[in-house]
């Protein structure tokens, strides 16, 4: 019995050992950095994908911002203080605004000389629309005057907001559109302060003509008191019925 147990081990030994030797794995060093170096290649490659990616979406947040729109317009504010100038002008008495009616008004009312047919009544009552327009054109200045003034809070206002505005801008849209905002109120500025030069330029213009005017009627009357200019003769009188 013995005997058979120690020959059914030792062919167990001899089956196993050709297993055992198989199992064994021969290494290549130049095989292995190679699969490591490229190992490190393809990581390599990944973190740069990676990072494209994170660029690519930090732009599309870039362009996000600067796409997006101001929330803020003093257009409206900006349009409102032109039209309140504008109908006080429009609003106007007296000698009008408009080309054409102004210059048949003007030739009537501020002739060159006045003709004989022309009553006195008439250049009396012509005086008095002459320094009716002069008043209503200083009326006309001093309205837009105080419309400027009036203007001015609100425009520091709207200037405060859009310097604040483009100073928190989050992109280039937002600033754009509140520089160009920036610019409409300066051009409105400008434009009022071109409606008040012409308002008062028109009140200097009417009471100049009105004083031409002045003189040429006082010429008029005078040459009409004095007739056809034939100096008087004087004529003996008799008090006392004395030859």
């Amino acid at each position: 019995m013995k005997k058979t147990l120690l020959s059914l081990t030792a062919a167990a030994l001899f089956a196993a050992a050709p297993a055992a030797h198989a199992q064994w794995v021969v290494i290549d060093p130049t095989n292995l950095a190679q699969n490591i170096l490229t190992a490190a290649n393809t990581l390599e490659q990944i973190n740069n994908q990676i990072q494209q990616l994170q660029n690519e979406a930090q732009m599309l947040m870039n362009q996000a911002r600067n796409l997006t729109g101001l929330d803020f317009s003093a257009l409206s504010q900006l349009r409102s203080a032109l039209s309140a100038t504008n109908r006080l002008i429009r609003q106007a008495q007296g000698l009008a605004f408009n080309v054409q009616q102004m210059e048949v008004q003007f030739s009537e009312l501020y002739p060159e000389s006045f003709s004989a047919s022309v009553t006195s009544a008439q250049m009396v009552f012509d005086a008095r629309r002459r320094w009716t327009n002069s008043l209503e054109a200083l009326r006309t200045a001093t309205q837009v005057q105080s419309q400027a003034v009036q203007n001015f809070a609100a425009d520091e206002q709207a200037l405060a907001e859009l310097v604040n505005r483009s100073q928190s801008a989050v992109g280039a849209l937002q600033a754009m559109q509140a520089t160009n905002q920036l610019l409409a109120l300066q051009s409105r500025q400008a434009i009022q302060a071109q409606q008040l030069q012409l308002t008062q330029d028109r009140a200097v213009a009417l009471e100049q003509a009105r004083q031409v005017a002045v003189h040429e009627r006082a010429r008029e009357v005078r040459r009409r008191f004095l007739g056809s200019g034939t100096p008087y003769t004087p004529q003996p009188v008799n008090f006392y019925g004395n030859p």
